[in-house]
């Protein structure tokens, strides 16, 4: 299977601003990517490209003042298989994890794992520890959440006091229940569209998350909490501060914002594909009211 995926940005700021981007496709994502899938600007800019402590694809530049579009739109080959699921995948004693695991195992900005009230946990003590004790995990989250009511510092504990979030709110509370439950977990985002599933309206970057289980990293998501096909990873890292999309260090107002993740028949020749991939898609934009810089930015 093949995927078109892309976003168009726009942004305005009133004063030179310096912006860190994560939106590139993360150095995992095993298929081939056709065109480039470099971040463009208009007008253009010099970026600076570099991989953080996680591996993910950074682009670093100035802006001056005024009206300006970032973009990107590649097509990436996907095997079509759902998120990998394996019930007898195993929790791993924390002496026996291996070290570059351990950092997910610790209470984050958005993930108070120190937090969570005992009665919580003591919901899943009775499931076994492994695959089992992170689906329950998920079953939780997506029946104690209401999809809605986002904000920039809305933590774990917010959203399990207050009832509600958008996606990376219920990821936010898995991995901290996760964590609290010894099971190294780590926010994950990037594109995942509507394959093979109903239409949910205009397309955005989704949010869910990765456990350590077995010896690798399983992905699960406690939104949707069922194996998904076509998602492509851009970040992962202990919580959002680690995977902003954009990181500003001057205010700015981000005043449009597009994204696509489109299955492309496998019949389109590489010309076709080629000549596709020449015009951006004509897709809704998301309603955007005021989105403030980054809570790692300033």
């Amino acid at each position: 299977m093949h995927l078109r995926i892309g976003f168009e940005i726009t942004v305005v700021c009133a004063a030179p601003t310096t912006l860190i981007l994560a939106l590139s496709p993360h150095p995992n994502v095993a298929g081939k990517i056709i065109g480039s899938d470099q971040i463009r600007f208009e007008p253009e800019r010099p970026l600076e490209h570099f991989l953080d402590p996680f591996d993910n694809r950074l682009t670093r530049l100035v802006i001056p003042p005024g009206e300006w579009t970032l973009w990107s739109d590649c097509v990436v080959e996907d095997d079509r298989e759902p998120d990998v699921f394996d019930w007898n995948a195993q929790q791993h004693e924390v002496a026996a994890l291996p070290p570059a695991t351990l950092p997910f195992l610790n209470a984050s900005r958005y993930c108070e794992s120190d937090l969570v009230p005992p009665e919580i946990l003591r919901i899943f003590e009775d499931a076994p520890p492994g695959w089992a004790r992170v689906q329950a995990i998920c079953n939780f989250v997506q029946n104690h959440l209401t999809y809605g009511f986002a904000r920039s510092t809305k933590t774990a504990i917010d959203a399990l006091r207050e009832r509600t979030g958008v996606c990376r709110d219920f990821a936010h509370l898995a991995i901290t229940l996760c964590r609290a439950m010894d099971i190294p977990a780590r926010y994950a985002s990037g594109y995942l569209g509507d394959i093979d599933v109903p239409d949910s309206g205009p397309c955005e970057f989704c949010a869910w998350f990765e456990v350590f289980l077995s010896g690798r990293w399983f992905t699960f998501d406690a939104r949707y909490n069922t194996p998904r096909i076509g998602r492509v990873l851009m970040v992962h890292g202990r919580d959002a501060a680690d995977c902003a999309m954009i990181t500003s260090f001057s205010d700015y107002d981000l005043t449009s914002m597009k994204v696509w993740t489109e299955e492309v028949p496998d019949t389109t020749s590489p010309e076709a594909l080629a000549q596709l991939l020449k015009e951006r898609p004509q897709t809704a934009a998301l309603t955007l009211g005021p989105i403030p810089p980054s809570p790692s930015g300033r």
